[in-house]
């Protein structure tokens, strides 16, 4: 039996294993939360920070490969392992995904569509860039920014001052793009095939993702198309392998990318009942060596975020409708999967779970779901 060594315990590590479990593969984890959710599931656990490199040395040590759930692993700890463990990944996807300017340089310089961007330091620089940009502009942090954290939009010359906080921390200023909505895919290339999810559009309140709804029901067939095409071939162009989700903004037929993770996506969690197979499955397939399942979509699903202000409604249709977090279908609400992720400490804007409603059209949620929750 096969062991996947796994860096990072949160709602992705315990998804990775719960299919690895399925597979017939045992797993490890190492966190530094000593009650992460995925040691609930895997075989194995390390309590210890990211960059502990003798923890993480022992990890791989235990494992047959290794994989990460969580892209702020120090770049400087993961390289050398890469060169003495089986971490078919590698860093580089990872690497390219931590700063905003390698990782927008890195999308044009294979074939994506960017919008216009301005590497930022101090305020002469970003006075600079705004100058080059024009207003409107997104002021970003490089680095460990994510669910909106770090971001200010630049309307008018009044909205630089709400950058002060951030100025001398490296930056990004990027061309507001007045976008129509947001999509994304999820692949998974073993190295001879690419097999991608179906694409969905996603839905943020306050800067983190609400809903995700698949198919995209704005998408036309040749954004589509065009969407999965670009993704596959900046995949094989960058010479990635393993699992890759892509945001994008779509504006009339126009694409641009936004950013990339390599590990499994919250906008992905839908294929775990809404498609004949899911994306922690198939990053599990291709750490294991087998080969890979084509996905198909199941039935029109949308899926719902669970925030730290949503767990109380979300428990409530756990128990109302028979749902679990074993993904056990509700009894009386065919099609509805509740997951919470058992974490300790609940919190505003804090993911704690997701739901998933298969056969179900976004006026369909909003019509009977949608007033359950925090608005």
């Amino acid at each position: 039996m096969k062991t996947i060594g796994i860096i990072g315990g949160g709602q992705l590590g315990l998804m990775i294993a719960e299919q690895a479990a399925v597979l017939g593969a045992q797993t490890i984890c190492l966190d530094p939360a000593p009650d992460a959710p995925a040691f609930a599931v895997c075989d194995h656990h390390i309590v210890a920070e990211y960059d502990d490199a003798e923890a993480l040395d022992e990890l791989c040590r235990r494992s047959d490969v290794v994989t990460y759930e969580f892209e702020n692993v120090p770049g400087e700890v993961l390289i050398p392992l890469t060169e003495k463990y089986n971490i078919p990944q590698g860093y580089r996807p990872l690497y390219d995904s931590q700063d905003r300017i390698r990782e927008k340089s890195n999308a044009r310089d294979n074939g994506l569509h960017v919008p216009r961007f301005a590497d930022v330091c101090d305020r002469e620089s970003l006075m600079m860039g705004i100058e080059e940009i024009g207003y409107p502009c997104v002021f970003k942090t490089r680095t460990l920014g994510y669910d909106g954290h770090g971001q200010v939009v630049i309307r008018t010359a009044e909205d630089v001052a709400k950058t002060e906080p951030y100025i001398g921390t490296p930056a990004i200023l990027e061309e507001f793009v007045p976008f129509d909505y947001e999509a994304s895919i999820v692949m998974v290339n073993d190295g001879k095939r690419i097999v991608s999810f179906p694409v969905g559009q996603n839905i943020h309140r306050d800067g983190i993702l609400d809903l995700c709804i698949v198919p995209a029901p704005r998408m036309s067939d040749s954004v589509r198309r065009r969407l999965v095409e670009q993704s596959e071939a900046f995949m094989r162009r960058c010479g990635y392998t393993g699992i890759l989700a892509i945001e994008y903004f779509i504006r009339g037929e126009e694409i641009y990318f936004n950013e990339m993770a390599p590990r499994p996506h919250n906008s992905g969690h839908y294929t775990i009942e809404g498609c004949t197979t899911n994306q922690f499955r198939e990053l599990c397939r291709y750490l294991l060596g087998e080969p890979l399942q084509e996905p198909e979509l199941v039935a029109p699903t949308v899926m719902k975020n669970i925030l730290g202000e949503d767990l109380e409604a979300a428990e409530r249709i756990a128990v109302e409708f028979g749902t679990g977090t074993d993904s056990r279908a509700s009894r009386t609400e065919p099609g509805t999967y509740v997951h919470i992720y058992g974490k300790t400490v609940s919190k505003p804007k804090r993911k704690m779970g997701h739901i998933t409603f298969v056969g179900m059209t976004r006026d369909e949620y909003d019509a009977k779901w949608k007033s359950h929750f925090v608005e």
